[in-house]
């Protein structure tokens, strides 16, 4: 015989026997019988015990059951952390265990309110949102006095008589205890049937407060692994958007530990030093950064014992994966939450090209005015021209050839730049554009591509300056060395723009003009400045000529009108 089923068996047993020992007394009684004294009433005696003796087994039969009921909802409510499968699985065994109509489970939320948060039917089926109606005196005094109630007829119960929930909802047996953990309130259980009175006992109340102190441990733990679990996926969102920020920061990142250690490395400084994360991250960072370890070390040591943050390091050095290259640091200490120094944080940005490009701008800007540069707009340049009207000069070193055979190659350069030096800084004051350097000439031109009213008067105002930085340098140099220059200006049309390929492009002008104003430069005497008829036409209220012989040039039918420029008025 199972041991689970034996209590029941010994049960019907004394039940049977009972009702044998009153058939038998009622018989004896009725037979008139001589019985021994004392008969009928020892039997009377004996048919009461054992119903005494069968309800102390059912007491103990039903105190059994709801111990191993007990047992098992412990283990039940305890298989899952997941706060709605919990709550389910407390008001289904609660149902269960009271045999009540409805059960319902409510908690205080975030504002401190109870809310109900589930309920559920004798069916194990939820229950419909229209009918979550319970007493709200019952419960309204459970979480005031925070002990169970129970009222096995509550339209007839003198605690809450007239009570509006209970007679608006025809309510009857209604059971109520607290859930409570470390003596903390932290919500109710609640279970009624709206048809039957005397459905619930002492025995269900104990029952149901004793499965309600498992349930509420059991409730907090999911409700609070729910809550780490949020926090683990904000936490977890927040990494990933750091790792994104830092993914997309176009600075490198690096971060080390107390000891050095690199603990993170973003993209751009994996770029910058030229090394995968695995290469980086756990490293020293003496390691990682090498080949400035010796210049940063003092700078680290700074930020840690002062922990104030250095700024604006620009380190010159070779890489040895890129060859040289510019860099500027800048360092942090990390502080964790406590404002404790955990490490230092390394903001790294490459300055290579943009060094370059700096480099490259300074020697376009001693080519080109910078007031032309600044009207240069990089994304509109195309292939291709735009006809202009322009001043074009053009100015050459006079006895260069024959010097140059009697100096060294170093020493040559060295005087010819001086001349062209002279010669561009005067363009450029000028805000002339410097179109080439042609060995030992210039060609420049005015009015592109910044439009000057006064364009053909600012050739003539460079051509003096440059025969006045002729004689100053006369005074620099040894007399050997003093060379003498001509000048050319003409005035008239010319198509300006980028002429060549995609991948050698050539800002110049190209045009009649040009030729005009080279072959006139050609025919200059020693330091002397010639101007065309068309470009003293414009400036002959400012300057001060005289007429020149015309000249026959190359290309040109008719004789050329020139004036040699001697000054201004």
């Amino acid at each position: 015989m199972n041991e689970n089923t034996r209590p029941t068996n010994v049960h019907e047993q004394l039940q049977t026997l009972s009702l044998k020992a009153g058939k038998i007394r009622s018989e004896l009684e009725a037979s008139k019988v001589n019985l021994p004294n004392n008969t009928t009433s020892e039997l009377r005696t004996f048919e009461t015990t054992l119903t005494q003796l069968g309800e102390k087994i059912e007491a103990f039969q039903k105190e059994h059951s709801n111990m191993l009921a007990l047992a098992d909802i412990g283990q039940v409510v305890n298989s899952s952390l997941e706060l709605d499968e919990v709550l389910r699985i407390v008001m289904d065994n609660i149902v269960r265990l009271t045999k009540a109509e409805r059960g319902f489970l409510m908690l205080r939320d975030n504002r401190g309110e109870m809310v109900t948060r589930m309920g559920r039917n004798w069916e194990m089926e939820s229950i419909n949102p229209s009918e979550l109606t319970v007493s709200r005196s019952v419960v309204g005094r459970v979480i005031e006095t925070g002990e169970p109630i129970i009222t096995t007829n509550a339209q007839e119960d003198k605690r809450f008589v007239g009570q509006e929930s209970i007679v608006a909802f025809n309510l009857r047996s209604i059971l109520c205890v607290p859930l409570k953990v470390k003596n903390d309130l932290i919500g109710v259980i609640y279970a009624d049937n709206r048809i039957r009175t005397g459905i619930f006992a002492d025995s269900e109340k104990e029952l149901l407060t004793a499965f309600a102190n498992q349930a509420a441990v059991a409730i907090e733990n999911a409700r609070l692994f729910s809550s780490l679990k949020h926090t683990l996926e904000e936490v977890t969102g927040l990494k990933n958007l750091m790792v994104s920020v830092f993914a997309s920061i176009a600075s490198g990142v690096i971060t080390t530990d107390v000891e050095n250690q690199v603990t993170l490395a973003n993209r751009a400084a994996q770029n910058i030093l030229g090394n995968t994360e695995l290469e980086i991250v756990g490293h020293h960072l003496d390691e990682v950064l090498a080949s400035v370890s010796k210049e940063i070390g003092p700078h680290l040591i700074a930020v840690r014992t002062t922990d104030k943050p250095v700024t604006d390091l620009e380190i010159s050095h070779n890489l040895a994966k890129r060859g040289n290259v510019d860099w500027r640091l800048n360092f942090s200490p990390l502080k964790d939450s406590g404002q404790k120094t955990q490490g230092v944080a390394i903001v790294l940005d490459d300055l290579t090209e943009r060094k370059k490009l700096e480099a490259q701008r300074r020697l376009f800007e001693r080519m080109v005015s910078p007031a032309v540069i600044n009207q240069l707009d990089p994304n509109s340049l195309q292939l291709g021209g735009k006809r202009v009207d322009i001043t074009v000069l053009f100015a050459d070193i006079r006895g260069f050839t024959s010097f140059s055979e009697k100096v060294a190659p170093e020493k040559l350069v060295s005087i010819l730049n001086r001349y062209l030096a002279a010669m561009a800084e005067a363009v450029l004051a000028q805000e002339g554009t410097i179109d080439k350097f042609m060995g030992d000439a210039i060609m420049a031109w005015f009015n592109a591509p910044v439009p000057q009213a006064d364009h053909t008067l600012r050739a003539v105002k460079t051509a003096l300056a440059i025969r006045d930085s002729v004689e100053a340098l006369y005074k620099e140099l040894p007399k050997e060395a003093h060379l003498a220059f001509g000048a050319g200006i003409h005035y008239g049309d010319a198509v300006l723009g980028l002429i060549g390929t995609e991948k050698r492009l050539e800002y110049t002008a190209i045009s009649d003009s040009v030729n005009t104003a080279k072959r006139v430069q050609e025919n200059s005497a020693k330091n002397q400045i010639l101007i065309s008829q068309a470009a003293y036409d414009r400036v002959k209220k400012e300057v001060e000529a005289k007429p020149h012989a015309d000249m026959s040039v190359k290309g040109k039918t008719q004789p050329l009108e020139v004036f040699e420029v001697l000054g201004l008025k």
